[in-house]
């Protein structure tokens, strides 16, 4: 790979603590929190949960892409269009609900998951196409090899790597797997605001060389060129995700599930929702 002029370093790092959730059997994380839009675009929430089944019900969801991600255990889902599935540990699924669907993910075998999910906008051209899903299971991703680094390529490409994922907007997502005391450069398009979350040991961003532990997630620089951002591993192993997409610079209407982009379309969707029942979004 050519070299890139423009390196990443991180602007902000996160370090939010684990608490309560809906109950007392769930706990959660709160990565990204909801409402810094301009900040965040084009993501909107990042929430990592640990929950047995009974926790999560049936629920809806409009105007938004969901990414799922499964550290521990698995998950399985269906909802109202007749889509059933599974996806387990390294998995992810991921869902286009645009114009709406009621769905559900609950843990399978009884066990307690323990997931990554990230919202994404949808520009407002395709907030109400018709809902899609995606199943990528981490035996079949394509992979990125160099010495002592894994990347493996949900959405996006990496180096000469590039996903079969399809997306409406622009998203680069990958897992990294170093062993101990190793780097990889990883490149990211123009103007692709992006972060970086480490699951497992810890990892150094950047030329500066900023630590990031486990749990924690940094927010990188901008840049409007191509450009790359370097991860060194520690002492152990380390695994970790980065997550950069193209910013759509759109006004945001937020109420729970559903992102619009004005209150009048809130309305209208949650009248639908309202309306149509188990018809929603078909």
């Amino acid at each position: 790979m050519a070299d890139i002029a423009v390196q990443r370093e991180v602007a902000r790092i996160d370090s939010p603590p684990i608490g309560r959730g809906m109950s007392e059997l769930h706990r959660n994380r709160p990565l990204i929190p909801f409402g810094n839009w301009a900040f965040t675009d084009p993501f909107l929430v990042l929430m990592e949960d640990w929950f047995p089944k009974g926790v999560f019900d049936r629920h809806p969801h409009r105007g938004i892409e969901t990414v799922t991600y499964v550290i521990q255990g698995g998950l399985e889902h269906y909802d109202n269009h007749g889509h059933k599935g599974a996806i387990a540990k390294g998995d992810a699924q991921w869902l286009t609900a645009g114009r709406g669907l009621i769905h559900n993910e609950y843990p399978n075998h009884g066990g307690v998951a323990h997931t990554l999910q990230l919202w994404i906008n949808l520009p407002a051209k395709d907030k109400l196409v018709r809902a899609h899903y995606q199943e990528l299971q981490a035996a079949s991703l394509p992979t990125r090899h160099e010495p002592g680094a894994e990347i493996k390529v949900f959405s996006g490409s990496s180096g000469s790597v590039k996903a079969p994922t399809t997306n409406h907007v622009p998203v680069t997502m990958v897992q990294i797997d170093l062993s101990a005391n190793m780097s990889v450069d990883l490149d990211l398009p123009a103007r692709y605001n992006g972060f970086v979350l480490i699951m497992e040991g810890e990892a150094e961003i950047g030329n500066a060389r900023t630590t990031l532990k486990a749990g924690q997630l940094a927010w990188l620089t901008r840049s409007e060129g191509a450009s790359s951002v370097r991860v060194r591993g520690g002492d152990v192993a380390t695994k970790g995700l980065l997550i950069a997409g193209l910013p759509l610079r759109e006004p945001v209407a937020a109420q729970g599930p559903f992102v619009m982009n004005t209150n009048a379309e809130l309305r209208e969707g949650f009248n639908e929702y309202r309306t149509q029942g188990d018809q929603f979004g078909l």
